[in-house]
């Protein structure tokens, strides 16, 4: 459980300052950032298992490049439904995806 709230609140700090250094996201606050974090590992755990099983043969044909295309599709969808975080445009949306994908493996190694 301590694993789970620690994933949770440094994925928040992520998107909070992912709001200062990206050009193009917007989050108005950390608890806005921290509740679009609860979102963004549920989706991880529910979504996108299912997502990438019906997308397998595309996956597979693509040598494990279309992951890339779900991950950014799976954070847009994010970021469209969350009130308080914004992004403009498919750029920044594919910056912060590649941000938390690699914060995600980080502390996953760790974690």
């Amino acid at each position: 459980m301590k694993k789970l709230i620690l994933k949770i609140l440094i994925f928040a700090l992520a998107i909070f300052f992912a709001g200062y250094l990206i050009p193009g996201i917007a989050v108005d606050g950390f608890t806005t950032a921290m509740l679009a974090a609860l979102v963004i590992l549920a989706v991880n755990m529910f979504i996108k298992p299912v997502v990438k099983f019906i997308a397998l043969p595309i996956n597979f044909l693509t040598l494990g490049l279309f992951s890339i295309v779900i991950n950014i599709a799976l954070m847009y969808a994010v970021v469209y439904f969350m009130p308080g975080v914004n992004a403009e445009g498919f750029l920044p949306t594919l910056e912060m995806a590649g941000g938390l994908a690699i914060l995600s493996a980080i502390l996953n190694m760790f974690l």
